[in-house]
């Protein structure tokens, strides 16, 4: 296993961690077998035990990369990325927007397109929710380990005493699955339409060519608005609906190794904080 990258990879950088100091606690204890007799028995015994330990930290560790593989395969014609306000009311949606921002900026820099889905604003402009595309079959590869909860440290410009807040917000980066592959059941889908807010143009306003489609089974609910035309919202609407998916099975395979371990140890899910930005 490449141990050097397991360590830097968010998602298993705590299970690296771990397994380096099982290891040392193993290289303590085979020490005392060999220096002291007497314990020899009760030292092999616990060496025994951690080994153990080491080689379901192992399994999970490759189950987690195996899940990042799976969606490299999938991640050919680019991703969805989701931003989502957390803790902190107004300004967790502006942060939010902000992380929307910069992570444009660095598409647009490399050349892939970005493009609204569909967004849901407050009253200050910051996003309570929002969704793009990036079209590139590199930035899978180069986006998958922002997925999880970003943090920010500074003075909100609401704030009139002075103080420091702390607030979150989320960042999904799901492949783009092909919906008419992704076996998905028509009978399964409620399908709404109303009419979109934003830019567009004149006929944005005037038809209903925002879509809404709601997974009965699962109730994941996607919608789209970006698009001047209900059925391209629709095809839009549908590629998101069937990345969601795609992400919920690999997350469940996932789970299934161990599914009461993996709860109490870091998986990279959308809890996972992986970066804080400090604002002086």
């Amino acid at each position: 296993m490449d141990w050097e990258s397991l360590r830097q990879n968010h998602k298993t950088a705590y299970l690296a961690t771990e397994h380096d100091r099982l290891a040392a606690k193993i290289g303590e204890l085979s020490a005392l077998v060999v220096n002291d007799p007497a314990m020899a028995e009760l030292a092999k015994a616990e060496v025994a035990e951690l080994e153990k330990q080491q080689a379901l930290l192992i399994e999970q560790m490759t189950a987690i990369i195996d899940n990042d593989n799976k969606g490299e395969e999938l991640g050919g014609k680019g991703v969805i990325m989701e931003f989502r306000a957390g803790a902190g009311g107004d300004e967790s949606a502006l942060f939010a927007r902000e992380l929307s921002e910069m992570y444009q900026n660095y598409c647009l820099a490399r050349g892939w397109s970005w493009q609204l889905l569909d967004d849901s604003q407050n009253d200050i402009g910051g996003y309570k929710e929002a969704s793009f595309e990036v079209k590139s079959a590199e930035a899978y590869q180069a986006l998958k380990l922002e997925t999880g909860v970003h943090r920010i440290q500074r003075v909100p410009v609401t704030e009139k005493q002075g103080r420091i807040h702390t607030s979150t917000a989320s960042v999904a980066v799901l492949p783009i699955v092909d919906a008419a592959k992704a076996d998905i059941n028509p009978t399964d889908l409620e399908i709404t339409f109303s009419r979109a807010g934003g830019a567009g143009g004149q006929n944005v306003n005037k038809v209903e060519t925002a879509v809404r489609i709601t997974h009965l089974p699962t109730g994941l609910t996607v919608r789209s608005q970006s698009e001047r035309s209900q059925q391209r919202n629709r095809d839009k609407a549908l590629a998101l609906l069937a990345a969601k998916l795609q992400a919920a099975r690999l997350e469940i395979e996932a789970k299934k190794l161990s599914a009461e371990r993996l709860g109490q140890i870091g998986t990279g899910d959308r809890s996972e904080k992986i970066r804080t930005y400090n604002v002086l």
